[in-house]
């Protein structure tokens, strides 16, 4: 269970930082609130997942899980770059969190 908690924790992680472009600098009311809504499910979940699993695996999973969301939804959505240095390096992180869900 708390494995997919902070699965869960990471996508969330991913919404709100996609969710802040969205919100223009806070200054849209719904995407603000979608954005703030999901920063408190993806803290709630860590929380949780933290009673159980290492600090510093769920929260190098956590933040791994939201680098590489955000990094590929910006590629998707906002037409951002997607080189071959980008797209290895989000491999790269998912290699980490698959390292970690392992050395676990």
């Amino acid at each position: 269970m708390a494995w997919f908690l902070i699965i869960l924790a990471g996508v969330f992680e991913t919404a709100w930082a996609v969710g802040l472009k969205y919100s223009d600098g806070f200054s849209r009311l719904v995407p603000s609130l979608l954005t703030l809504a999901a920063m408190g499910a993806s803290f709630g979940c860590l929380a949780i997942a933290l009673k159980s699993l290492p600090v510093g695996t769920a929260y190098a999973v956590w933040t791994g899980i939201g680098a590489a969301g955000t990094a590929a939804l910006g590629m998707y959505l906002f037409d951002e770059p997607a080189t071959v240095l980008r797209l290895g390096s989000i491999a790269l992180v998912v290699a980490g969190i698959v390292g970690l869900r392992l050395a676990s």
